[in-house]
């Protein structure tokens, strides 16, 4: 049967199957459903915003970087050269030598010179990059990670995003110093204290002010420039500006001097000047010297071994820094010199000064010791010490019980007190320079004197008795008060006022017949002054602290001596009569427990009413020195009178003082006995010639 030509073969087989192969339904197909029209318009307007976002961003990013970069670029064209930013003080420094020139004080803000990166110490350089800003050779003036770092502290402990840590590099922190390039003009602010806090706002607005000035610094001066800038403007503490300054003012060298402790102890006092100045507790300033010790180990600036040594031997101050910038002497100076030479100079003053740190260093241990041994804990007695030569020239001074001060209440110079007994020289002086002996005699006996406008007036002796006729000179040795009183009233109250007034008490001295008895008030240093003048054979004598002042580098001194010597007040004779009778005060009298052994010591103790007040005040041939004690509310002392501790402290502070000097004799006229016309006795009758006849017969 022939095939039909309508059948073809198949071109390609089927698939064979096996018998085990099933015959499997083929899967029906989902239609895919069509796409909302909604979904991509959103999406496209979505890229869309994008796409705009970023251009705008790029772009303005571009534009805000172009303003940076051209505020960066025009702040460094205002940028004076390097040199002219070292030394940005509003006022100068005054630096103080003592009587052998060395240096024991300052005032004002110190500048010690200028130091650079290359000549400063290795070590301090070190650490001051450790500590602030141990990127600082590789950033552009700002450190995006330093700020990221410092804000996320400061949200972790509490704080608003730029309280606290701030970030700030090296560079930054120099731009702040120089207030952004803005001068200090003190008609344009209320102080400079208001200028610099006006530097220092921690707003938005100033730290981009900040990133843009570090950046123009960047470009116009070197990183050594920076750093140099940065280590003469650094307020380290105690008036020091600039880390040449602070090394000196606390250890006594420059700042390319100093090892790792010291280098240390400098740096750390950047974060907190006041805080941590080693003048203040040197304790809290060497832990956080160990602290930057382990950041300069940390950062392999310092062996394991260099840092081990360093924090075994701690930084120590100079013995001028221990002394507290000069306590109360350096005060009285810078109060009592000229004060646009002092208090408010712009120049850099050199001051000579009468000081010496030896005699200082007797009376601050003296007064530490008698408070220790002989007053009870907690007393809140107070005492001054003043120690001068005869011509004036003060010493030592000690204002109070805390010696290592500055700015304090200065109890020589400033709290006017009641003499009491220490005032009666003076009466003495004035009958001595009248022709009254130190023999001469007087009734010591009850007294009533009727006083106008107050009424009877009966002074007592502190004893309470009364020993009849003595001599000048006893009754002083004793401190009667009766025959100071007579004398007074004999001689003339107004003289007594004069004589004492023209020897330098200038207070305002009582009109009454009290004023024998010291009811007027003094300082000590115008007392110790006063019997300077007895000393020195009757001149007065201004007291003075200040030698010379002279503006640093200048060889001619500006200002000499403001004190000295004065005119006489009384005769050498009466002078020494006085200090004779002023001997026997302290060899014989109330004033015991001032001897020296082995000294000729005059001095006269003082103790006002109710002993609100204790004096002594007592010479050697080559010093006097005066000691008050007292409480500043006029609470009465406790059994204290100027023969007792006042006595004391004179005592131990004089004892250092002679410690290795040669004892001179006082000039003192010992006065001869007056001589006694003797009694004529009656001549016998010349017998007559009877009774010789007599006599011759039966004898007399």
């Amino acid at each position: 049967m022939a095939k039909s030509p309508n059948t073809r073969r198949p071109i390609i087989a089927g698939k064979r199957r096996t018998t085990s192969d099933s015959v499997k339904p083929k899967p029906k197909t989902q239609p895919r459903p069509k796409p909302r029209k909604t979904h991509g318009i959103l999406r496209r307007i979505f890229n869309w915003v994008m796409a705009v976002i970023f251009g705008l961003f790029w772009r303005g990013a571009l534009i805000v970087g172009l303003i940076i970069a051209g505020s960066a670029y025009y702040v460094s064209a205002t940028l004076p050269e390097m040199s002219d930013l070292l030394d940005g003080r509003a006022r100068g420094s005054v630096t103080m030598l003592d009587r052998n020139g060395d240096v024991y004080a300052w005032r004002g803000d110190q500048f010690g010179g200028a130091i650079t990166a290359d000549t400063v110490s290795p070590h301090l350089k070190n650490a001051i990059i450790a500590t602030e800003d141990k990127r600082f050779y590789s950033h552009i003036g700002i450190s995006p990670r330093g700020i990221a770092s410092a804000v996320r502290i400061n949200l972790r402990e509490g704080r608003g995003p730029l309280s606290g840590h701030g970030g700030s590099t090296l560079t930054q922190q120099t731009a702040k110093l120089i207030c952004f390039g803005v001068p200090y003009i003190p008609s344009e602010w209320p102080s400079e204290a208001a200028y610099e806090a006006d530097c220092r706002q921690g707003t938005l607005w100033r730290k981009v002010k900040e990133a843009i000035f570090a950046m123009g610094m960047e470009i116009k001066y070197s990183k050594d420039d920076i750093l140099t800038i940065y280590l003469n403007r650094a307020f380290l503490g105690a008036g020091a500006r600039g880390f040449e300054a602070a090394a000196q003012r606390y250890f006594g060298r420059s700042a390319a001097e100093v090892d790792p402790s010291e280098a240390a102890m400098l740096a750390g006092l950047l974060v907190a000047p006041s805080r941590y100045a080693p003048t203040n507790n040197l304790t809290r300033s060497q832990n956080r010297a160990n602290l930057i010790l382990g950041l300069m180990e940390a950062q392999e600036y310092l062996t394991p071994d260099e840092a081990d040594y360093a924090r075994a031997h701690p930084a120590q101050l100079s013995e001028a820094a221990e002394a507290r910038a000069g306590g109360y002497f350096a005060d009285w100076v810078m109060q009592s010199g000229p004060e646009f030479f002092t208090r408010s100079t712009t120049e850099d003053v050199i001051i000579k000064t009468t000081l010496d740190q030896n005699i200082q260093a007797a009376a601050e241990e003296a007064l530490k010791l008698v408070f220790q041994e002989r007053v009870k804990q907690g007393s809140k007695a107070q005492a001054a010490i003043v120690v001068m030569s005869a011509d004036g020239a003060v010493r030592a001074m000690v204002g109070g019980r805390r010696t290592k001060v500055s700015g304090a209440f200065n109890r020589a110079t400033q709290a006017l007190r009641q003499t009491g007994s220490a005032f009666k020289p003076f009466v003495y002086a004035t009958a001595l320079e009248l022709g009254w002996s130190p023999l001469d005699t007087i009734t010591d006996e009850p007294l009533t004197l009727n006083v106008p406008g107050s009424g009877p007036w009966t002074p007592k002796n502190y004893t309470g008795k009364f020993l009849g006729e003595v001599t000048l000179t006893d009754a002083l040795k004793h401190s009667l008060n009766i025959p100071a009183v007579k004398l007074s009233e004999s001689v003339g109250r107004d003289l007594v006022r004069q004589v004492a007034g023209d020897f330098g008490l200038t207070t305002d001295l009582a009109q009454g017949p009290a004023i024998a008895l010291g009811a007027s008030e003094s300082t000590l240093i115008e007392m110790v002054g006063a019997y300077a003048g007895i000393l020195n054979g009757g001149s007065s004598v201004t007291p003075y602290g200040l030698v010379e002042l002279s503006l640093l580098g200048d060889t001619t001194p500006l200002i000499g001596s403001g004190g000295g010597i004065g005119e006489r007040v009384i005769q050498t004779s009466a002078a020494r009569q006085l200090i004779y009778m002023m001997e026997k005060v302290v060899s014989e009298g109330s004033g015991k427990r001032a001897a020296l052994p082995g000294w000729q010591v005059g001095g006269k103790t003082g103790t006002t009413q109710a002993a609100r007040d204790a004096w002594f005040i007592g010479f050697t041939a080559d010093y006097i020195a005066g000691v008050w004690m007292g409480y500043d509310d006029n609470t009465p002392l406790s059994g204290v009178t100027g023969g007792g501790l006042p006595a004391e402290i004179w005592h131990e502070t004089m004892l250092r003082v002679t410690q290795n000097m040669t004892p001179r004799p006082l000039h003192m006229d010992i006065p001869a006995p007056k001589f006694v016309q003797p009694t004529p006795q009656p001549q016998p009758k010349a017998p007559s010639g009877i009774e010789s006849i007599l006599r011759s017969i039966f004898g007399n």
